[in-house]
């Protein structure tokens, strides 16, 4: 017989998304070997609160990596509600970028992880994969994107984006950059 973990209470939900958030930030700006006590007291939580959620460095950084994608994915729904799928996939485009950004951010905790045997990695194609497509689909749909584009091949284009335009001061060209993806995905349409 297996046991399913028991849901957060609301304070201890509110303390991981906390942590969550502080580790991103510590993990972007100062790199893997900011001590995991900054990032408890910068998320207002004692050190014992981090551990209880997450045991090891390596545990936070899978954890922040993995949440801060879940955001971005998740974010898909929203900006179709809010905005034609064209538009929607551009913001959603800015929204992926930064988050790479973050990611590069990031690189030297991630690598560590991986090579104390964590998977941060596991689950993001699909979860990517799964938010273009629904993006290009609704574009599609709607007749204001091209139906034959591989949602792998968007992807790939944001990362590519994402290396070139990863020093500071480049957002403004990253920006320039989707706007020219985003024009050949409509190349064809009648919009």
């Amino acid at each position: 017989m297996t046991s399913h973990p028991s849901p957060l209470r609301a304070d201890a939900r509110r303390n991981r998304e906390r942590i969550l958030e502080a580790a991103v930030r510590a993990f972007a700006e100062r790199g893997a070997d900011v001590p995991i006590d900054a990032i408890a007291k910068a998320a207002g939580v004692g050190s014992a609160t981090l551990y209880r959620h997450f045991p090891t460095r390596e545990a936070l950084v899978e954890a922040a990596y993995r949440n801060e994608l879940v955001r971005v994915c998740d974010s898909v729904a929203e900006l179709l509600a809010d905005f034609p799928p064209d538009q929607a996939l551009r913001r959603w485009m800015d929204r992926f970028i930064d988050y790479l950004t973050a990611k590069q951010g990031m690189a030297e905790a991630l690598r560590a992880a991986v090579a104390s045997g964590a998977d941060p990695f596991a689950e993001t194609l699909d979860k990517l994969g799964t938010a273009i497509s629904t993006l290009l689909h609704a574009g599609a749909e709607a007749g204001l994107l091209r139906s034959d584009i591989d949602p792998l091949d968007v992807g790939l284009s944001l990362s590519g984006v994402s290396l070139v335009t990863s020093t500071s001061g480049q957002r403004e060209r990253a920006g320039r950059l989707l706007d020219l993806i985003l024009d050949g995905l409509r190349y064809g349409t009648d919009h």
